[in-house]
């Protein structure tokens, strides 16, 4: 294909592993076609804006020796944010102004599924004079990709978080407490249970566990928990580490979340509540306490957040492989002459072969999303997971010796105990 212009690359979103492959690969293969790269910093932030001056500033020509090794190291070299073109007044405009004047006609931007509507609103606003290509990334795992196809940086993520999950275990059985873990995960449990399947972690709750639709009851969540322990120490282990998702926040009604003392309940430009702000683990940790010491029963323990610790750290060889071939495959897309391969797109590597993703098939109209692909809680893989988990299950009800010892804990009949947490005991 002729050189009709530029190339831009940007970053939005939320940091994961694998993001300067991805920059280092598109920046190498449109250097070798004789394309000049622009690496565009901070998202979209300096786009929408209408500061000329303020934008060069933010905008690096790459070159093959700038990128060559930034492969092997987690973060972004363009840095990210979370800046929505449609919601910043004239954003969008100014997006394709300020495009045009570097002179790109190719566009490459690496996130989730708001950066890939960002493209797609800047993409219509640019009436086919810019094409572009998206490159999916999010360690949630949540994007719809065919045939169970992992976003990059989730491998990286999960190997990282099960590492981490492994010395919180033995630090729990050391000190003989228990450990609260959250995972990032907004709507899906993806990492939580990946995390939590591959270490082998006591329990792992994720959304997808409760009703589908309508909110979570925070006491649900809290009686899966309690009972785990109860369990657990009728078994003769007083310790253990809990993996949750974060996600299970975001299902909380924001009047129940507004009640906790100390949550602020905030959103990003995407209407996300800042989960940051929730901190999910302090909350259950807080109301576990509370639910032992009103027994007279002190149960010690520590949470921790393990979510920002995964998202820039160096990828695996896996994400680094993966990351050169969605990479390539962004720049062979804008650059081919096929007929069929002249709309925007997201790019998707499945065994080994190129497979484009058209904007206006992933992105739901009113949402303004695309689809989120969440766990099957009926799928076998589900299932393995919450065998080699210790919680609550129907069979224990009929175990008079486990009943017995688990009711004396709760300080309740055996009846009593049934009756009181038989809504969360699983088959």
């Amino acid at each position: 294909m002729t050189n009709k212009g530029n190339l831009g690359i940007l970053v939005g979103g939320g940091p994961a592993p694998g993001l300067n492959g991805v920059i280092a690969a598109v920046t190498i293969e449109a250097r070798r076609r004789g394309i000049k790269v622009y690496g565009i910093y901070d998202g979209y932030k300096w786009l929408v804006q209408g500061d000329e001056e303020e934008l060069m500033e933010q905008v690096q020509e790459l070159e093959i020796k700038d990128v060559s090794r930034i492969h092997f190291d987690g973060g972004s070299m363009l840095r990210t944010s979370r800046t929505n073109p449609a919601k910043t007044e004239n954003g969008v405009e100014n997006a394709v102004k300020n495009l045009q004047k570097l002179g790109i006609k190719y566009m490459v931007t690496i996130g989730g599924d708001d950066t890939a509507y960002g493209a797609s609103v800047v993409a219509k606003g640019a009436k086919g004079e810019i094409k572009f290509a998206h490159v999916p990334k999010t360690i949630d795992n949540d994007l719809p990709l065919p045939n169970e196809l992992p976003t990059f940086g989730y491998n990286t993520a999960r190997h990282y978080g099960a590492g981490l999950i492994k010395n919180l275990m033995e630090d729990a059985k050391t000190t003989q407490r228990w450990y609260i873990g959250v995972a990032m995960g907004r709507h899906a449990g993806h990492l939580a249970l990946g995390i939590g399947k591959s270490a082998g972690s006591t329990l792992t709750i994720i959304p997808e566990e409760f009703e589908k639709e309508g909110y979570i009851d925070i006491e649900d969540v809290l009686d899966v928990f309690e009972s785990s322990i109860i369990k657990r120490r009728a078994m003769g282990t007083p310790h253990g580490v809990l993996v949750i998702a974060e996600g299970v926040a975001e299902r909380f009604s924001p009047e129940q979340l507004q009640s906790i003392p100390g949550v602020i309940v905030e959103y990003d430009n995407y209407g996300h509540l800042r989960l940051a702000e929730v901190e999910l683990g302090k909350i259950l940790m807080q109301k576990i306490k509370e639910r032992f010491n009103a027994r007279n029963d002190k149960q010690t323990m520590v949470e921790i957040n393990i979510g920002y610790v995964l998202r820039c750290a160096d990828p695996i060889p896996y994400d680094q492989e993966y990351t050169r071939d969605l990479g390539y495959n962004a720049v062979e897309y804008l650059m081919s002459d096929k007929k069929e391969y002249q709309r925007n797109a997201m790019v998707c590597v499945d065994k080994g072969r190129f497979h484009p993703l058209y904007f206006e098939d992933m992105i739901n109209p009113e949402t303004k999303k695309t689809e989120v692909r969440y766990v099957d809680i009926e799928s076998d893989y589900y299932k393995v997971a919450t065998k080699y988990m210790v919680r609550l299950e129907k069979r224990d009800f009929d175990d008079n010796a486990l009943l017995t010892r688990m009711a004396e804990i709760a300080q309740m009949s055996k009846q009593e105990f049934i009756d009181r947490y038989k809504h969360v005991a699983i088959a």
